[in-house]
C-alpha cells in the first residue's frame, strides 16, 4: 500500500520560510518522479514543484521561481519543499504527488497523493 505522508505545514507571516516533507513509503521511492501541489479554497489543484528520481530534472511554477526549492533524498524516502519569501498568496493545503517515470505538471499525470498540510502566510 502506497503512502505519502506531507508534514512541516504552518502559520508563517509574509517573507517568511517554512520547509515541507513528504515521507513516502510502499513503492520504490528511487524511480518515482516526486512533486508538489497546492489548492488555495475555491479554486484548482495547481502545480508548485516536481523533480525526477534521479535528481537531473527538476520544473517549477513560474509564481514560486526564485523562491521555492525541491529536493529529494532517496536513501529517505522523502522529498522536501523549501518556501522562502512566502506571501499571502501562497496560502494553500499543500499535497505531495509520485509518478512513475519523468516529470509531468498536471494533476492526472500523477498516480499517488498524500493528505495535504496546511500552508498559511499572514500579510
Amino acid at each position: 500500500q502506497v503512502q505519502l505522508v506531507e508534514s512541516g505545514g504552518g502559520l508563517v507571516q509574509a517573507g517568511g520560510s517554512l520547509r515541507l516533507s513528504c515521507a513516502a513509503s510502499g513503492l520504490i521511492f528511487s524511480i518515482y518522479t516526486m512533486g508538489w501541489f497546492r489548492q488555495a479554497p475555491g479554486k484548482e489543484r495547481e502545480f508548485v514543484a516536481a523533480i525526477h528520481w534521479s535528481r537531473s530534472d527538476t520544473a517549477y511554477a513560474d509564481s514560486v521561481k526564485g523562491r521555492f526549492t525541491i529536493s529529494r533524498a532517496n536513501p529517505k524516502n522523502t522529498v522536501y519543499l523549501q518556501m522562502n519569501s512566502l506571501k499571502p498568496e501562497d496560502t494553500a493545503v499543500y499535497y505531495c504527488a509520485g509518478r512513475p517515470g519523468g516529470v509531468a505538471v498536471t494533476v492526472n499525470e500523477y498516480l499517488y497523493w498524500g493528505q495535504g498540510t496546511q500552508v498559511t502566510v499572514s500579510s
